[in-house]
């Protein structure tokens, strides 16, 4: 809301909406890039750290089967990229008030009374909305044969 409000306060009120929509998924987006680097950097470091002693070279010790799998292949990477651009674009599908309540009850992790302040309707509404979301995208995944 505030990076709407600083950077397009002049924008005329019927472009509003669409405008925080690209806003949150945008940010919503380089939230789930900055935490899966630092997940995969916390779990190389946290590995690499065994012994007390200062002398040895942890990179030694480490095997490298385990690391490999830790990665991923570069066929799991694809396959799971490919997933998530489906997903989106089955997101981006979803009617406004869906795909709004959908990604911040999931996305942005808020609870229910959190989303139904922030949508301005009741919370009854919310779970309404977030289960229709969901049938909705497991039903057009499943149409695709995506299994999660």
């Amino acid at each position: 809301m505030l990076k709407l409000a600083e950077k397009y306060g002049g924008k005329p009120l019927d472009e509003l909406p669409m405008l925080f929509q690209r806003i949150l998924q945008n940010t919503i987006r380089d939230y789930y890039r900055r935490q899966k680097v630092r997940s995969m950097w916390t779990t190389l470091f946290s590995s690499l750290t065994g012994d007390d002693d200062e002398e040895s070279d942890p990179l030694e010790t480490l095997p490298v089967e385990g690391l490999s799998n830790r990665l991923g292949n570069p066929h799991g990477s694809l396959e799971q990229s490919q997933v998530l651009a489906i997903i989106e674009k089955e997101i981006e599908k979803l009617p406004a008030r869906q795909r709004e309540a959908f990604l911040m009850r999931y996305w942005e992790d808020m609870d229910i009374a959190e989303t139904a302040t922030a949508m301005g309707c009741s919370e009854g509404s919310v779970k309404t909305h977030c289960s229709r979301a969901t049938h909705t995208l497991a039903a057009a995944l499943k149409a695709k044969g995506i299994v999660l």
